[in-house]
């Protein structure tokens, strides 16, 4: 039965070999979606100290939700399961991690108001070089592929592949600072004070790590996009 699940993704993986004989005007179209989601393939998103202690000062918690689960023994840690990647020209050109949120909740010290934004689904274009995701301020509709940080290639991801079909790689990304879309979903959706503007500007949220190997895991991850519940 589990091997039903990996069929989709192997075929993928032998069909991506093909690309580089493609001619190149058919290659610069082509962008080929691998499912992972029956794979052992992770993003960790590790919140900095300064992040963290950003989120304390304001009264911030932060709550995993769907596939997202909090790493052991790692404050600020959390594991985001890949669902899927794409591939250009046998490059990784983003990834996916489908049913996966993270909500930040904050209560006002001054007034008790509780506000709650929620990021889900999120996903890495390596083209724009930005963390995107769903994001739900409380009481609004989802804004889709909300683009909510910039990141810094530390380490180029290192495709490796073994015969016969298996492809494994490890990245990490860094410097992960808020666009001006994402600044707004915090400011607006938690009621930020104005003097949180210079932390949300300034603050580097830390880094993602990403894993990817053809290990089956004892169950698949379901690849559904997570709703927010109103």
């Amino acid at each position: 039965m589990t091997r039903t699940f990996a069929h989709p993704a192997l075929r993928a993986i032998a069909l991506s070999t093909a690309i580089v004989a493609a001619p190149m005007s058919a290659q610069a179209a082509l962008t080929l979606t691998i499912p992972t989601n029956a794979l052992q393939a992770n993003a960790v998103q590790a919140f900095s100290e300064d992040a963290r202690n950003s989120f304390d000062i304001v009264g911030i918690t932060l709550k995993p939700l769907g596939n997202a689960t909090q790493v052991p023994n790692v404050v600020g840690a959390y594991n985001l399961p890949v669902t899927s990647i794409a591939l250009q020209l046998v490059k990784i050109a983003g990834g996916s991690s489908s049913g996966s949120a993270l909500e930040f909740n904050r209560i006002d010290i001054d007034t008790g108001k509780a506000t709650r934004v929620t990021l889900a689904n999120f996903s890495i274009d390596f083209n724009t070089k930005k963390v995107l995701a769903d994001s739900t301020e409380q009481g609004k509709a989802t804004v889709s592929k909300t683009p909510i940080f910039d990141f810094h290639e530390l380490t180029p991801l290192g495709l490796k592949y073994q015969f016969p079909l298996s492809i494994t790689g490890k990245q990490i990304l860094d410097k992960l600072f808020l666009t001006p879309e994402g600044k707004k979903v915090f400011k607006v959706g938690l009621e930020l004070p104005e003097i949180a503007d210079v932390v949300l500007d300034t603050t580097d949220f830390g880094t993602i790590t990403i894993d990817v190997a053809v290990m089956l895991r004892s169950k698949p991850v379901p690849a559904r996009p997570y709703v927010v519940t109103p």
